[in-house]
């Protein structure tokens, strides 16, 4: 009998506490207020100390791309008030300091003239910040689905990762980072509702499953202008593919109950999904669409048939 291993498998869905470890000390340690020229970053250790923001630089890997204004002032003026209970993590460089995690409260500090803020120092390597960075944008700020797709994306192609191997490593449903992706497949116009938060998530699954961008702009516009809700939005573009995909052959209309359950089975598996039936409902068949290998490891995936299939 084989002994129960006590190992998870990694990823990154647990928050940077987890992943920084905890804090020994969160006691800041006085500094001088002296203007330094040339700054020398602290060895990396577990303590919170006041570093001056002057030597701290931002991100580069930073997935969010829209700061709220308003929000940002409300943060700035929280701080001015009662300080800033959660330190910024950061790690050294050869001119100063390099943020990993708290560009909110580093924009608000400098906002209301701090010259110093609590940092806890870390070591990490350029991948590590990438990640750092993603985790803190995906599980603790609200990023628009274009800011989202873009994190993934760019966390996929950094470390030559597929979909599945990616949402692991996150703590993420493999469904979640491939209906993301799929939002680049949309007009700009579209795309641009999503990011402005006029069209959900959910909006935008539904109208992926339309055939052709024009159509697809014609929906998210009419969805934008009646306030559709996804629901509703599912109904109308379900409408729109049954009136598109008419034959030479006459078809009978189908009962409401079958276009009822395509709708769930292809909410459900993040493609669209047909229901032919034969002699009054006693057979037939279910046709499952796909439009790329990633959409079809979905599937897969959600059929509980992981890896059955190399194509």
């Amino acid at each position: 009998m084989t002994e129960k291993s006590t190992s998870r498998p990694r990823h990154l869905g647990r928050g940077l506490q987890s992943l920084l470890g905890p804090m020994t000390d969160v006691t800041p340690e006085p500094t001088s207020k002296a203007k330094v020229e040339v700054f020398v970053p602290e060895k990396p250790s577990r303590t919170v100390q006041e570093i001056p923001i002057e030597a701290i630089s931002v991100n580069p890997h930073q997935a969010r791309t829209y700061w709220d204004e308003e929000k940002l002032q409300e943060l700035a003026m929280s701080i001015q008030a009662n300080g800033i209970v959660q330190p910024v993590v950061v790690r050294k460089t050869p001119t100063g300091y390099q943020l990993i995690a708290g560009e909110r409260r580093f924009r608000a500090s400098k906002r209301i003239g701090k010259t110093t803020i609590p940092a806890f120092i870390r070591e990490a390597t350029d991948a590590q910040m990438l990640e750092w960075a993603l985790v803190e944008n995906i599980h603790r700020a609200d990023l628009n689905p274009i800011e989202r797709a873009k994190a993934y994306q760019s966390y996929i192609n950094h470390f030559s990762l597929n979909q599945t191997e990616a949402a692991k490593r996150l703590g993420e449903e493999r469904s979640v980072l491939a209906n993301h992706l799929r939002i680049f497949d949309l007009p700009t116009e579209v795309r641009q509702m999503l990011a402005d938060g006029v069209l959900s998530m959910g909006h935008a699954k539904a109208i992926l499953a339309l055939p052709d961008n024009d159509l697809r702009k014609k929906i998210a516009n009419r969805a934008l202008a009646g306030r559709l809700s996804v629901r509703e939005l599912e109904k109308l573009v379900r409408e729109y593919l049954d009136g598109s995909n008419v034959s030479r052959v006459p078809r009978k209309e189908k009962a409401p109950h079958i276009l009822e359950l395509e709708g769930v089975l292809s909410s459900h598996l993040g493609s669209r999904v047909k229901i032919e039936t034969q002699k009054k409902g006693h057979k037939g068949k279910m046709v499952i669409e796909f439009r790329t290998l990633d959409e079809f490891d979905s599937v897969l995936e959600k059929l509980g048939i992981n890896n059955a299939i190399d194509m």
